[in-house]
């Protein structure tokens, strides 16, 4: 499991800025290579998506099989979540985006992903962040 915590943010990555077709082959070729991955798409006004953006992530989470329904898994899918979150809304505050959270996990390693365009007339911009967290691998767990 060499890097194993660079691949897991370069597969959060990769599903945020994806297509759903390209969501679904990214998804299969993850799962063969045992990681578990899901996205989520998101749109709004920041900061009025905030809630929004952490719910959102961890019902595809926990629907994906990527964390337990337990607090420390919680915690940490939240924690990734606020701390990409935070990278793109200072660039976004106030305005009106859209775009896709990247979520993935292998053993030890989860990496939440987030890619908006931001739109503010005709001037559209781009904005990506990463957060990483480490959480408890039980047995049962990839």
């Amino acid at each position: 499991m060499k890097n194993e915590s660079i691949n897991v943010a370069k597969l959060a990555i990769r599903l945020a800025m994806s297509t759903r077709e390209e969501e679904n082959q990214i998804k299969e070729e993850a799962l063969r290579m045992g990681y578990k991955a899901a996205a989520v798409d998101i749109g709004g006004k920041l900061p009025d998506i905030t809630t929004k953006v952490l719910e959102s992530t961890l019902v595809a989470a926990k629907k994906n099989g990527i964390i337990r329904d337990m607090h420390v898994h919680d915690g940490a899918v939240a924690g990734a979540t606020r701390e990409a979150f935070a990278q793109v809304s200072d660039k976004a505050y106030g305005l009106s985006t859209g775009g896709k959270i990247g979520i993935a996990r292998r053993g030890e390693h989860l990496s939440v992903a987030i890619f908006m365009s931001i739109g503010l007339l005709h001037l559209n911009d781009i904005v990506i962040g990463l957060g990483h967290r480490s959480l408890p691998n039980f047995d049962e767990e990839v």
